[in-house]
């Protein structure tokens, strides 16, 4: 470290997204936290059995770590394991998918690195809790997210008044461009007619209503769920990945 390029240390917590090798023993670890927001780091010599941190930076981890800001990538020098969420969730098949569109949605919704959003911090860590401890079903945990996480980014849908002007609903068409739920006069073509039970249910994971949310019907939720993410890819401009592979009951 030379005098004239001195390295900040920080310290905060933070739930690891993804990892990616890098060289013959390092990874680049991507981390929301609680006070900077996003981040990317590298965490030396992780890969190596004898690493006394490897395991704590896994994908679903809740770790406080210590970082030195770098010039491209910031870099590990402490990581302490809060919780560990992986092995809860990496052993049931429908948490698993959730739980990584969970991280796949945080990191795409995180495009700027070092912006706080304590608020999707709080909502991950929310619902890999709730995936670990099989507090809710797990496609009902990740429309919740989703849906609370377009709400922090300004897309929150309209469920009830019309997405265009305001018309005070309910009104019975949906349009994902739209916005959510529209009016006869404002409606564009394309839009759908979802059951009004499905929308009750969105309303009730988006407000955390779960007893309404779990006594909807299989058929609902399927539906729910298309729209759900229908919206979030129209606002992300392309498909998550992870989306496909979510069983859906």
């Amino acid at each position: 470290m030379s005098a004239h390029t001195p390295q900040a240390l920080y310290r905060d917590e933070g739930v690891v997204l993804r990892v990616q090798k890098l060289g013959e023993a390092d990874r680049i670890i991507t981390v929301l936290t609680r006070r900077t927001g996003k981040v990317r780091a590298v965490a030396k010599g992780v890969r190596r059995t004898k690493s006394k941190f490897g395991a704590r930076l896994e994908p679903f981890s809740h770790v406080d770590l210590q970082l030195y800001t770098g010039r491209n990538l910031d870099i590990v020098s402490q990581a302490e394991s809060l919780r560990s969420y992986g092995p809860a969730i990496v052993g049931d098949y429908p948490c698993y998918t959730a739980g990584t569109a969970v991280l796949e949605t945080a990191d795409r919704l995180t495009a700027e690195e070092k912006e706080p959003s304590l608020r999707l911090f709080l909502l991950v860590i929310g619902a890999l809790r709730s995936l670990s401890e099989r507090s809710h079903p797990p496609g009902l945990v990740l429309d919740a997210f989703l849906l609370r996480a377009m709400s922090v980014a300004g897309w929150e849908p309209a469920l009830s008044d019309c997405a265009r002007c305001g018309e005070p609903g309910p009104h019975r068409h949906f349009s994902v461009p739209g916005g959510g739920m529209v009016c006869p006069a404002c409606r564009p073509t394309g839009s759908t007619m979802p059951s009004p039970v499905t929308i009750g249910l969105l309303e009730s994971l988006l407000t955390g209503d779960w007893q309404a949310a779990e006594a909807s019907q299989g058929i609902n939720r399927r539906e729910g769920s298309s729209l759900v993410a229908a919206l979030l890819q129209w606002h992300l401009e392309r498909g998550l990945r992870s989306l496909s592979l979510v069983e859906r009951t």
